[in-house]
């Protein structure tokens, strides 16, 4: 095994926290392809074949009285109807998901009510494996907002946004412009955390994306700062990579006011690339910026 310097272990080790490895399988390293190898290589009993000459030899059924066929099982009793409800909007159809999505969320009148709504909605697999909803974090009357992907292993475990080593990373990026938790609003596209730190699937985000969007129209913020290019993507409705949008301002329409929406890159690839924080400060800078202006 090559030297690390603890250093190096440490980086490592976080790696693996971030990319969703927080279960260890064994006390001890183990070489799964070695054991693959000696498999494959262990001889295998051979079988003897039968000629042509000797043919198949007839199975006598056993002497005997014949087997009585068992009782037939009691029918089970029908599950709660709660449960089957449950069932119904989890596996309902993608389109008919997104649909109860929107409608949902157009009637919430309040980020309280749009949290409540959310609680109870079945209609995305993600609820079903992540430990709770990660609604928001920070002050919603706060003039700009900031929205990543969705929840890691941190976020899922105490249900606030950003509180892991991103996060860490983001409060230090809020403090360069003057701003923490009270003077910013945190949230999501996706509000459950997906297994293993995955990348949500279109359909997930489909499914997610009506809620963001009404808590960003709730929230009613003078500046939308997307985190990562996942989240640009969905909300800003482009193709464009993180690289090519990030810097530059675009509009966000809500419905009722179009915001200024500006991308840079996720504290989390920050964590990776350390060379893109220069240009991730700028972008910074460009929010600290268009705050004074919308305050003048």
């Amino acid at each position: 095994m090559i030297d690390q310097r603890p250093i190096d272990l440490a980086d490592i080790l976080a790696f693996h926290l971030e990319a969703g490895v927080d279960v260890a399988v064994d006390e001890a390293p183990m070489n799964r392809f070695a054991e693959s190898a000696q498999e494959a290589a262990r001889p295998r009993p051979q079988l003897p074949e039968r000629t042509q000459a000797e043919p198949a030899q007839a199975v006598a059924p056993p002497r005997g009285p014949t087997p009585q066929r068992p009782a037939a099982a009691a029918p089970r009793a029908a599950p709660p109807a709660s449960q089957v409800a449950s069932s119904a909007l989890i596996t309902q159809a993608p389109d008919e998901a997104v649909m109860s999505a929107r409608e949902l969320a157009r009637g919430a009148g309040s980020l309280a009510e749009l949290r409540a709504i959310m609680e109870g909605f079945e209609g995305c697999a993600l609820k079903r494996t992540a430990s709770r909803l990660v609604f928001a974090d920070g002050n919603p009357k706060a003039r700009v907002m900031f929205v990543g992907e969705a929840p890691g292993r941190d976020e899922d475990q105490q249900g606030l946004p950003f509180v892991g080593r991103s996060g860490k990373l983001l409060d230090l990026m809020l403090a360069a412009i003057g701003l923490d938790r009270t003077s910013a609003y945190i949230a999501n596209v996706i509000p459950w955390r997906p297994p293993g730190n995955r990348t949500p699937t279109p359909q997930e985000t489909a499914v997610c994306l009506p809620f963001i969007a009404r808590q960003i129209e709730l929230a009613n913020p003078d500046i939308l700062v997307c985190l990562g290019g996942p989240s640009a993507q969905a909300l800003l409705a482009t193709t464009e990579g993180i690289t090519k949008l990030r810097g530059r301002f675009m509009n966000y329409d809500t419905g009722s006011r179009s915001i200024r929406a500006i991308a840079t890159f996720h504290p989390a690839y920050l964590l990776r690339t350390p060379i893109g924080k220069r240009l991730a400060w700028r972008d910074m800078l460009a929010v600290e910026a268009a705050l004074r202006t919308e305050r003048a």
